[in-house]
């Protein structure tokens, strides 16, 4: 089976991107399961349903979060409506929705997880412990383990790569919005990449207009962010899984340029 994980969505350049893209990528490499972070799909920060609908209209099958899920009010109902819509699963309990779902492709059952890290986020609990629980919990039903850890520090993310390599199919890194070029499968069978990148303006800060969020790190005054438009790009990975023995075989990083929107 192919799985193509995308890079962090970035408000309308983003949506534009895979609108522009997936097509053409699906059918390239023969894909089966798409997942996408989209925290930041809703003008670069949040979710909301018409957009969650917007990207399944795309062709995407899961949607994954991190810090920025919880930006606009109406997603707590998106949470609990659609359990292809996903929040980091280490946020308190109290909080609506999960970091689990289960979905069956190609006669293989896929379970997707989404965890967030803790060294330099927000203090929530432990993604180690919590994706321990998470695989006891499905590793009986599910044929493959994909991971999103929506994570700052690369440190972090290579150790849960070592943590579940042999136990998952896929760990993939997204928060950064700086896609790295360190694609591979580790010696158990885990695909692996520190981050995904930015579905999104790259000619911007991490996303955002370059005089807004320079301005911030000038003058130290909070100011209002909006979305870039230039330099577009369609950032991910395509792993190759074999459902019968849970193992990845192979990875491609994707990177395709579209220019201004």
């Amino acid at each position: 089976m192919k799985i193509l994980c995308i890079g962090d969505i970035f408000g309308r350049p983003g949506r534009r991107a895979v609108r522009a893209c997936l097509d053409e990528i699906v059918d390239k490499h023969d894909v089966s399961l798409v997942i996408a972070n989209a925290e930041n799909a809703a003008g670069g920060f949040g979710l909301t349903p018409s957009i969650a609908d917007e990207l399944f209209g795309y062709g995407i099958h899961v949607l994954t979060g991190g810090n920025h899920t919880w930006d606009k009010r109406e997603v707590g109902e998106l949470l609990e409506d659609n359990e292809r819509v996903l929040r980091p699963h280490n946020y308190p309990r109290e909080n609506p929705g999960s970091g689990m779902t289960i979905i069956e492709v190609d006669d293989a059952k896929v379970a997707v997880l989404n965890l967030q890290g803790r060294i330099f986020m927000p203090t929530i609990d432990c993604p180690f412990q919590a994706v321990d629980r998470l695989i006891d919990a499905v590793q009986d039903e599910a044929d493959l383990i994909v991971v999103d850890l929506h994570a700052e520090a690369t440190s972090e993310k290579m150790a849960m790569a070592w943590h579940l390599d042999g136990r998952a199919t896929v760990l993939v890194g997204t928060h950064t919005h700086v896609q790295t070029a360190d694609e591979q499968v580790f010696p158990k069978g885990l695909a692996y990449m520190s981050d995904l990148g930015m579905t999104g303006p790259h000619r911007s800060i991490i996303g955002v207009r370059v005089e807004q969020s320079l301005g911030r790190f000038l003058n130290g005054r909070p100011s209002r962010f909006e979305a870039a438009t230039g330099d577009v790009r369609f950032h991910g990975l395509v792993i190759d899984a074999d459902e019968r023995s849970g193992r990845a075989r192979s990875v491609c990083r994707i990177q395709v340029h579209l220019g201004e929107t």
